[in-house]
């Protein structure tokens, strides 16, 4: 169900014939008292023409007694700074512009105008595109719990013929004639020119869609359940296990490749066929190591047994930084963890302790101590071990992944390298088992 009694509703209104019919067959809806809010974005792409439009549907909003809300974005500015197409940055601004929208008035749904006619052109357009079974999925007539779209089985002439029987008046975009945009060529050279091999064309093109979406809805299913196997995740970054990756069948490890981006970053802008064949190539090699530059700031790396997925918003994570541990006491550190500091019997086995506490020797390590990230050239004397080993040779040895030891912490009392944070207790630090007199410490993740 689309809409419910008393919903409140965005509904995205152009001015064009599509959205304008959209409205008035909300309005219409009488026994469920929709509360319709109408919302309109000024592309600035066409002058007085797009102002004409605001001003237009400013009326038809006043005309029905509904508030009106509208934004101007300049979308060339946009297309050019993000490179994206025209048609891709209004699409961009549009639905960034409703979901904020729709939080502000708390709306249930955001109402589309999109059509059966528009189904088969974006059909007919990422094909040609290149789009594989996940692109070609027909659009939904509800998209993410919020993106309605009632119009999707009705044709472009069926709602001409609508808005003539009730006596509406829309506005006509000069810019839907312009032969340079691909999506015009399709409705205006390609549908007319495939639909004297078939005049049922659109509807044909509609339901291949539909059997895709069905068949997507599918796999995505699978691919949900695959991931969540053997995928782990961490704020800007996902790892994948390699050694099941690889056991998948090609289509699937590149569908699990486009569900770490999406966990990522939110969106698959950007990403084509030749990024994911990137990273499959990257999974796949035979070196221990290794690192693929992806669109919008994003990195692949491989670490043995690991790849990980990793936006440039997680490097923020990765800073160096070193905090004065001045005795015992909280301390929260600025990767965003806690750091616990307090007086403490050592166990009596170190069996069941956890890897993310330790307990020192503070006789040995009076206080001020100090906390921060790995540095080349860090050494240190592991518990247990005759001399001293290099920090990064023991990240090597323990397969840590590269990205994974910048955000590890180091424990110091003065030079003297005490605790690798969640890894290795080292010599200098060392307490015995039921020891009365230690300090212990823990660093934990304190959930917002």
């Amino acid at each position: 169900m689309l809409f419910r009694e008393g919903d409140r509703v965005i509904a995205a209104v152009s001015g064009g014939a599509d959205s304008v019919a959209l409205l008035d067959i909300l309005v219409s809806l009488r026994d469920l008292e929709l509360d319709i809010v109408v919302a309109h974005m000024n592309h600035q792409l066409r002058g007085a023409d797009s102002d004409g439009d605001a001003a237009f549907v400013r009326k038809l909003a006043e005309r029905f007694g509904r508030p009106f809300e509208m934004e101007s974005v300049d979308v060339l500015k946009l297309s050019r700074d993000r490179k994206l197409s025209l048609e891709d940055a209004g699409r961009t601004a549009r639905y960034q512009w409703f979901r904020q929208l729709a939080r502000g008035y708390r709306a249930r749904r955001v109402a589309l105008g999109h059509h059966a006619d528009d189904q088969a052109e974006t059909f007919l357009l990422r094909l040609l595109r290149g789009a594989g079974t996940t692109g070609l999925g027909a659009m939904r007539h509800l998209a993410a719990e919020l993106y309605a779209r009632p119009l999707l089985d009705v044709t472009r002439s069926e709602i001409l013929s609508y808005l003539e029987e009730r006596g509406l008046e829309f506005r006509e975009d000069r810019s839907n004639d312009d032969r340079s945009f691909l999506r015009n060529r399709i409705r205006h050279e390609c549908i007319p020119y495939l639909a004297t091999y078939n005049p049922a064309l659109t509807e044909r093109l509609n339901a291949a869609a539909e059997i895709l979406a069905a068949d997507e809805e599918l796999l995505e299913s699978f691919t949900g359940r695959i991931f969540a196997r053997i995928a782990s995740l961490e704020p800007g970054t996902v790892t994948l296990r390699l050694p099941q990756v690889r056991a998948e069948l090609p289509a699937m490890r590149m569908r699990l490749y486009r569900r770490a981006i999406q966990e990522v970053s939110g969106s698959l802008s950007g990403i084509a066929g030749v990024h994911l064949r990137q990273i499959d190539e990257l999974a796949l090699s035979s070196a221990g190591n290794g690192r693929a530059s992806l669109p919008r700031g994003l990195t692949a790396a491989k670490c043995y047994d690991t790849l990980s997925l990793t936006s440039r918003l997680a490097d923020k994570d990765a800073a160096p930084w070193e905090v004065t541990i001045g005795g015992t006491g909280v301390y929260r550190l600025p990767d965003g963890r806690v750091l616990t500091i307090q007086a403490a019997q050592a166990p009596k086995e170190w069996k069941s302790l956890s890897p993310d506490q330790a307990y020192v020797n503070h006789f040995r390590n009076p206080f001020p101590w100090t906390l921060r990230t790995f540095r080349p050239g860090d050494r240190f004397h592991p518990l247990g071990m005759k001399g001293t080993k290099k920090v990064k040779d023991f990240f090597i040895d323990g397969k840590v992944p590269p990205d994974d030891r910048r955000r590890i912490p180091l424990l110091f009392c003065g030079a003297e390298l005490l605790w690798i944070c969640g890894h290795r207790i080292a010599e200098p630090a060392s307490v015995s088992a039921g020891e009365a007199e230690a300090i212990r410490v823990e660093i934990t993740v304190i959930s917002p």
